[in-house]
């Protein structure tokens, strides 16, 4: 079994896991310096390096610039 570190949901597959990562809705990312939220794919190309897509802000790094919306919702209560 392969289990989504975002939301626990498990698939039968590493395949399946990869295509859900992609559209899961804990998975999204927030930039905490122009507020964008955007897909964790879309951040990174090697798995180790994030920035923000958005082509104008110079955001990177997670927990630095970036932070997963569920861990922006808990520290904003």
């Amino acid at each position: 079994m392969h289990t989504c570190r975002n939301c626990n949901q498990s698939f039968q597959t590493e395949l399946a896991l990869e295509l859900h990562r992609d559209t899961c809705k804990k998975g999204q990312l927030f930039c905490q310096v122009c507020g964008e939220r955007f897909r964790e794919g879309d951040a990174t190309q090697d798995g180790w390096h994030y920035e923000c897509p958005n082509d104008e802000c110079e955001a990177e790094g997670l927990q630095e610039d970036l932070y997963r919306i569920e861990d922006v919702r808990t520290t904003t209560h």
